[in-house]
């Protein structure tokens, strides 16, 4: 297998065990700050119950995406933890948004009001903490792997000679 092949694979795989940490964070998060502050994820009943998954999903697919782009050169750590997080966080709003837009009758101006207000409070903020986490141990994982770190092996992989 080619370097460049082996790269390209190595990161769609990390980001997708990075994407489905992301979602655990996220999920995690949300009924912490849920629980201890007694919120509504979205206190608005009229958004509908919907609006928030389809903003966390599309903060997920947007780390997913960012990660396995830019993973295959993992010596740009800085750029890629900026951008996958940057990403999340703009993928929740817009999402948002437009969810809020489709599901009511008001002027676009209160959706995107919504979407941003929605972005910057608890909730929306745990978003790109998650995704900065998230992409900083997938960083880390895709720079061992190109340093010639091996995967773990189950016991019954292992060859022990003892």
């Amino acid at each position: 297998m080619a370097d460049d092949e082996l790269r390209t694979r190595n990161a769609w795989v990390v980001a997708s065990f990075a994407a489905a940490l992301d979602l655990a964070l996220v999920v995690c998060g949300f009924g912490f700050v849920s629980l201890l502050f007694d919120l509504e994820v979205v206190g608005d009943p009229a958004v509908g119950i919907f609006v928030a998954p389809a903003a966390v999903a599309a903060s997920v697919v947007a780390v997913f995406v960012s990660l396995g782009a830019l993973l295959r050169h993992p010596e740009r750590a800085v750029v890629t933890v900026l951008v996958a997080t940057l990403a999340s966080w703009l993928a929740f709003v817009a999402v948002a948004t437009i969810g809020r837009l489709l599901g009511s009758s008001d002027p676009p101006a209160e959706s995107v009001r919504f979407g941003l207000v929605f972005g910057l409070g608890w909730f929306g903020l745990i978003v790109p903490a998650c995704a900065f986490v998230t992409a900083a141990f997938a960083v880390l994982v895709a720079r061992g792997r190109q340093g010639g770190m091996e995967r773990p092996r189950w016991p019954w992989e292992r060859d022990d000679e003892q």
